[in-house]
């Protein structure tokens, strides 16, 4: 999510449509997501079956889940291959309509924009020049090679956290430890550099193997001011990047410098 602190309101809604979890039992990971995503997420497949069932339960019961289902595996959809900077969130937003897949990103529509994400497109101009588009659609970083990989892809609505110590965890672990794995052929380590925001995000730092990480406090209304404004963490990861030898960033959604 964008915050690490508990949300301050609850959700009293309908619940959502009845869309099969397309993870459950007998879907194939192959057809979910990146082919090489699918290959190295197989060792998870049940604990996936196993969390789709509960996710199925509590539907039943009358909660409303986000994202939608199709969105929830949405981070594997770009192939691990392509990836080099990794942005980890806690879990996604609980606010229906907010929650799309991609950590602290947000469909195009919406307004107004969640603040933790506000704070994160002030530092961006704070720190590149750049104008961000009114929009929080963070597909185009996404596009670029930049993993925006919540540690919980689920919630309930209203309910920041409702989903941790579900397996989720588990299964992000695995994806984090694969991304930091990749070797070129000589031996040496596919550039990555990882982003961690907040307390929840640093606590990834044993499964990266030693990849440069970029740190501060998270963009939170309640946390920014600690110790986020001003930490520069686009540039930096450009640095990062270009000293292993990668290309940078370009961090524009589609604004003017």
């Amino acid at each position: 999510m964008t915050t690490d602190q508990p949300q301050l309101f609850s959700y009293s809604g309908s619940t959502a449509p009845d869309t099969p979890f397309p993870f459950a039992a007998p879907a194939r990971l192959a057809d979910l997501m990146a082919p090489d995503w699918a290959e190295v997420l197989a060792p998870v497949r049940t604990q996936l079956e196993e969390i789709a069932s509960e996710l199925e339960a509590e539907r039943r019961a009358g909660q409303h889940i986000l994202p939608s289902p199709e969105n929830i595996l949405r981070v594997f959809q770009r192939p691990l291959a392509s990836a080099r900077v990794l942005i980890v969130g806690q879990d996604p937003y609980p606010t229906p309509g907010h929650a799309v897949g991609l950590s602290f990103s947000v469909g195009k529509e919406v307004r107004p924009l969640p603040r933790s994400l506000n704070n994160i497109f002030a530092e961006l101009h704070t720190d590149t020049g750049i104008t961000p588009s009114p929009s929080g659609d963070l597909s185009a970083w996404a596009d670029q090679g930049v993993v925006l990989m919540n540690r919980v892809l689920t919630v309930r609505a209203g309910e920041a956290g409702s989903h941790r110590k579900r397996g989720w965890e588990e299964v992000t672990e695995l994806a984090v430890r694969a991304l930091a794995a990749r070797r070129r052929p000589d031996g040496t380590r596919v550039p990555l550099v990882a982003v961690l925001w907040g307390r929840d995000a640093q606590g990834i730092v044993p499964f990266l193997g030693g990849a440069p990480t970029v740190e501060s406090a998270h963009p939170s209304p309640l946390s920014a001011s600690r110790g986020f404004f001003g930490s520069r963490p686009f540039s930096r990861v450009n640095e990062l990047l270009v000293q292993q030898g990668a290309q940078p960033v370009d961090w524009r959604l589609g604004a003017v410098r």
